[in-house]
């Protein structure tokens, strides 16, 4: 899920500036404002669409009528990363890589430059907060943990800066609704040094964060409603809360193959195999078809919807072909599925009492690269306390 998720952040959106006196001279910063805002808007949904391209094209678009805006670059840094992170080829997230961390030094330049002339500019606080949290979200990636956390001061600085300056601007919650909610479950290590650096999360304080954001906000509305959907569904496992936020997105994205797995997933969680199986046969037969954003390298991820449809039924012979099929593809971008599936594997196995067993496939999901998520902390839960299904009234 966290992939859906994960899957990056579009973060930002424009707060209104004041109306210079010229009443030509504002007029046309108006209009070119809503030009800017226009194709922002425009470069979100092709996105979230997953088409690349044609988000890129619209962004530039916004970049170019007003080279000195730092919200366009960070903009463009957004979705940088989160093509990076769905990217398959490693020569292809390597090109992303650079373009992310130079727009990102773009916005951050440019905003910074803005707040020497305003420091009461709400837009320019929260294009730089936004610029530090892709460079953060990149260090977590390359495994510069305490470097990103760090910086998480700074971020939260400007975003309640940008918050205070623009009241009225709902996105906002949403980069603090995350802030909160994912330092609450930091663990160890982590957790020590956020408190030091910036104070305890708030799991709560953040679910009402990102509820209000995907309420009210604007740009950000159905980012907040995605990431919630994560969160209701993985972090707090209450499918039942997640489903009408995910059906949601899927008819308004239908190419995010994303939000079809995500739909899938809770549609078993909630014991409704028939309309899981239907989302997995759709997915399916996209793939088949090989009509972008399609492609042959989610086979492995597709097996392993099979393989937890029929393990949340109970058929775990089946669930396990399944898991094993998606265990063959070693790639580095299906590092979290393999996690998923061995995972699942050592569940079936305390099931059945195989507890040594059990244990070596926790320890294989942690020993995974690249797999930091929901599943190695499921494996780290069940090593420390054997898998047992939950009651038929729990579900």
């Amino acid at each position: 899920m966290k992939r859906v998720l994960g899957i990056g952040f579009f973060l930002c959106a424009l707060y209104p500036g004041f109306l210079l006196l010229h009443p030509s001279i504002s007029f046309s910063s108006e209009l070119q404002k809503e030009q800017i805002q226009t194709h922002l808007r425009q470069g979100i949904a092709e996105g979230f669409n997953l088409n690349e391209k044609a988000a890129l094209a619209e962004l530039t678009k916004a970049v170019e009528l007003d080279r000195e805006n730092p919200i366009g670059y960070a903009y463009m840094a957004m979705a940088h990363l989160f093509f990076y992170e769905i990217s398959f080829a490693e020569k292809e997230k390597k090109n992303k890589e650079s373009l992310l961390l130079q727009t990102a030094e773009e916005a951050q330049i440019r905003g910074e430059k803005r707040l020497e002339k305003n420091s009461q500019d709400a837009e320019a606080f929260l294009a730089v907060a936004i610029a530090k949290m892709v460079k953060n979200r990149w260090e977590i990636m390359q495994e510069n943990y305490f470097k990103a956390l760090r910086e998480i001061q700074n971020v939260w600085d400007y975003l309640e800066k940008a918050r205070v300056l623009a009241p009225q601007n709902y996105d906002v919650y949403y980069p603090l609704g995350l802030l909160h909610y994912h330092l609450a479950q930091l663990t160890g290590v982590a957790r020590w040094i956020t408190f030091l650096f910036v104070g305890p999360g708030d799991r709560e304080k953040g679910i009402r964060e990102l509820e209000l954001a995907s309420e009210k906000g604007d740009f950000l509305k159905d980012l907040a409603l995605a990431n919630l959907t994560s969160v209701y569904a993985g972090y707090e496992k209450k499918p039942a809360q997640a489903l009408p936020l995910a059906k949601r997105l899927k008819e308004k994205y239908p190419d995010n193959y994303n939000f079809s797995f995500a739909l899938a997933n809770i549609f078993s969680d909630l014991d409704r195999f028939g309309e899981a199986m239907s989302v997995a046969r759709e997915i399916e037969k996209r793939i088949k078809s090989g009509i972008p954003p399609y492609r042959p390298e989610l086979w492995s991820r597709h097996q392993q919807l099979l393989g937890k449809i029929f393990f949340d039924q109970g058929e775990y012979g089946k669930a396990i072909e399944y898991f094993h099929l998606a265990l063959k593809d070693v790639s580095p971008y299906n590092a979290r599925v393999r996690a998923w599936a061995l995972v699942r594997l050592g569940m079936i196995q305390d099931v059945r009492k195989k507890r040594e067993l059990a244990e070596e496939y926790y320890q294989k999901a942690l020993r995974l690269e690249s797999a930091k998520g929901l599943a190695q902390r499921a494996a780290r839960e069940y090593l420390n306390k054997p898998y047992s299904p939950p009651k038929a009234e729990e579900k």
